[in-house]
Parts: structure tokens; sequence; C-alpha cells
């Protein structure tokens, strides 16, 4: 738990958060756009960690990143189980229906 906190202290310090402000702002034609965004979501992370977790005020809303990832982790979930259900529909049909099919010639 020490070696974890230590860096995730080391990786989020203030001077390699400025360096990546600085290449985010630099990335051409969307990284002004984006820049802005991503200090307030930093600003907002760093407040909940001094915090404890809680952010005063903010009567427990989630943040637009938060939803947009969490609506994206269950849509692939979601495709997943499909994709499985999909894999064992066609092995089925391979088998009973296209198997049938081989069983009866043969046996003409």
């Amino acid at each position: 738990a020490v070696v974890s906190t230590q860096s995730t202290g080391f990786i989020f310090s203030k001077h390699h958060l400025e360096a990546l402000e600085t290449l985010i702002s630099n990335i051409p034609e969307i990284g002004p756009a984006i820049h802005a965004p991503f200090v307030e979501f930093m600003d907002k992370q760093k407040a909940k960690l001094r915090s404890g977790g809680k952010q005063g005020g903010s009567g427990g809303s989630e943040s637009v990143l938060s939803k947009c990832f969490e609506v994206f982790v269950v849509g692939m979930i979601l495709y997943f189980i499909v994709s499985l259900i999909n894999s064992l529909a066609q092995q089925y049909y391979k088998d009973n229906v296209e198997g049938g099919k081989l069983k009866a010639k043969k046996t003409k």
C-alpha cells in the first residue's frame, strides 16, 4: 500500500501534471478546447482527494466523464454478452442444422 501511495504521489505530482497540461494544450486543433475541461477535472480531483472523497456542495453529482466511462463499460459488457450468445447460436446452427444435412447425405 505504501508503494502504491508513493507511486501515485510521484505520477500526479504538480510538475508532472503541469507537463501533461502543456502536452494537452499543444495538441493540434483540439488541444485548446480540451485543456480547460482537463484542468477543471484535475482541480476537482485534487479537491476531492484533499477532502477525503467528499465534495462539498456538489450534492453527490457525478462528472460527465465518469458517466461516459460508466456507459462505455456497460456497453462493452453488453457487447460481450451479445457476442457470446451469437457465437453459441452459430455453433448450435453449425452442429445441428448443417451437421444434420451431412449426416442425412451420408446415410443415403
